[in-house]
């Protein structure tokens, strides 16, 4: 059990007998009342984010997960089936608990897969991926000075907006956690 106050973002606790990954956190001590910590928490199986106010004397349970290095395979369209580096077991996870990770995962693509109890509960994605872009409008020559985009569609079906000088075909880096373009690759 840790104290609200020494939660922060990334971590994931228990709350309400559901897991809970803490996205934003502030500590706020109004005037003259009592200090409070205002958490913003994705909650792990349904997806939803929440946000509670806890007291600074609240205590939270810290939850310890197990993390596996796996390697993205395929997708057989219901199912994502990932490879265990290490005992090169395979497991399938589907869409639902991947949520928005299934735009980002490409083949023999490495990953961290996180456990509680066994049970596969989220994927670690890195920073950033490189994609290839499937389908913009022809780029224009001599537009890297504006700042004009366009809407780009990648191998996973990720849309993206991307500068005009970006053509098909062209390998670009993605921020996971934005879901940006960031640079050429």
């Amino acid at each position: 059990m840790i104290a609200a106050t020494q939660i922060r973002p990334g971590m994931v606790v228990k709350f309400n007998n559901e897991l809970h990954s803490v996205f934003s956190m502030v500590h706020r001590t109004p005037g003259n009342l009592r200090g409070f910590v205002q958490a913003k928490m994705r909650n792990l199986r349904s997806g939803s984010m929440i946000e509670h106010r806890f007291s600074s004397e609240d205590k939270i349970e810290r939850v310890a997960l197990d993390e596996q290095e796996m390697e993205y395979l395929y997708d057989d369209g219901e199912d994502y089936h990932f490879m265990n580096t290490d005992t090169f077991e395979q497991m399938h996870l589907t869409k639902d608990l991947l949520g928005d990770s299934v735009n980002y995962l490409v083949a023999n693509m490495k990953v961290n897969v996180e456990f509680y109890e066994g049970r596969a509960i989220s994927v670690e994605l890195p920073a950033s991926v490189e994609l290839t872009v499937a389908e913009t409008e022809p780029g224009l020559k001599g537009s890297t000075v504006s700042n004009v985009t366009k809407p780009a569609k990648l191998e996973t079906g990720l849309v993206v907006q991307v500068p005009a000088f970006i053509n098909e075909g062209e390998r670009i880096r993605v921020s996971t956690s934005e879901g940006t373009y960031l640079e050429r690759a």
